[in-house]
């Protein structure tokens, strides 16, 4: 499966060590839920896009290792053919799940963007605001913006 359509992807994959790490966008207009200081480590298995693509973490530990998990019926949906933004090869939405520390166990989807630079640009996010809320839903709400690049270094977070 490391090849989609006609695209080979394999240029994005990690499968034989190393990952994708960057840190959040900075501005707050962008960011809800994350610290400002937050970075993402991504690995991704291209040969297994649709069943076990690969885990994220984040620098403020709410993710550790966490699996991507794909929506199967999500690969057979016009939504699989997202396509946003130029310099995007491929979209894909998948869910991840807080490690479970605390009260933060709510799925948050990501969206994992493979650009044409070989870079890879990741959005969290999950829940969204609620009229008069007062601020109570806010401790849940999460959206940043990741702008990752590929290493021959592990995760260490």
């Amino acid at each position: 499966m490391g090849a989609m359509g006609c695209r080979d992807l394999s240029r994005f994959s990690t499968s034989g060590g190393g990952s994708y790490q960057g840190a959040i966008a900075t501005g707050a207009f962008v960011r809800s839920g994350f610290p400002g200081d937050t970075k993402v480590c991504l690995t991704l298995d291209t040969d297994h896009l649709q069943d076990s693509p690969g885990v994220i973490s984040t620098s403020d530990g709410r993710f550790r290792a966490e699996p991507l998990r794909p929506i199967p019926e999500l690969f057979h949906d016009p939504l699989s053919t997202l396509n946003f933004g130029e310099g995007r090869v491929k979209n894909f939405v998948y869910v991840a799940r807080p490690n479970g520390d605390g009260n933060d166990k709510s799925d948050a989807t990501v969206v994992v963007s493979l650009l044409q630079s070989s870079d890879i640009e990741v959005r969290m996010f999950r829940s969204a605001p609620m009229d008069g809320d007062g601020g109570t839903e806010a401790a849940s709400r999460l959206f940043g913006v990741f702008a990752l690049t590929k290493g021959d270094q592990s995760c260490s977070f």
